[in-house]
């Protein structure tokens, strides 16, 4: 769902509302690491959640959901995929793709619908993570966020 005559957020809360899926967005503090935006938060660092924007070769995309201390493990996501080749697009195309800038991405208020891949380590937690606009993060149960998408989950990332 979109609609890029709504704000980031609203295009959040818009979406997420039409899955029945509750989320809390904030106002936040600019951070100078995850460990400062974790203790801003009152999360563990796990529970700040980055929405990756992953190339497919044939040109479309998908998300990855990376918890805070943890990177993507291309080997994994390829297997996972079943693909040769993902890649991380630059951030006019990542904006392109999704309607967001790099920092606000979430799958919530796309403005296409790519599948959702999330690291296994994320379920039962509510996490933070775009909110559509900088300044703010969006908070939500993890397991109603992965239920609301389908997500595929698994183990997707390794250490940082």
């Amino acid at each position: 769902m979109s609609d890029e005559t709504l704000s980031g957020r609203a295009r959040v809360e818009a979406d997420a509302a039409s899955r029945g899926l509750k989320v809390r967005i904030v106002k936040r503090q600019e951070a100078g690491s995850l460990h400062e935006a974790a203790r801003l938060l009152g999360l563990p660092p796990s529970g700040i959640v980055k929405t990756l924007v992953v190339k497919r070769h044939g040109g479309d995309y998908l998300f990855a959901l990376v918890p805070g201390g943890r990177k993507i493990s291309w080997p994994k996501l390829r297997a996972l995929v079943e693909v040769n080749k993902l890649s991380m697009p630059d951030a006019a195309v990542a904006r392109d793709a999704t309607g967001y800038e790099r920092g606000t991405i979430t799958p919530l208020g796309s403005s296409t619908p790519w599948p959702v891949y999330a690291d296994e380590s994320i379920v039962g937690a509510e996490i933070a993570m775009g909110s559509g606009e900088h300044g703010y993060s969006a908070f939500v149960d993890a397991d109603s966020l992965l239920s609301a998408f389908g997500a595929v989950v698994a183990d997707i990332t390794d250490p940082e």
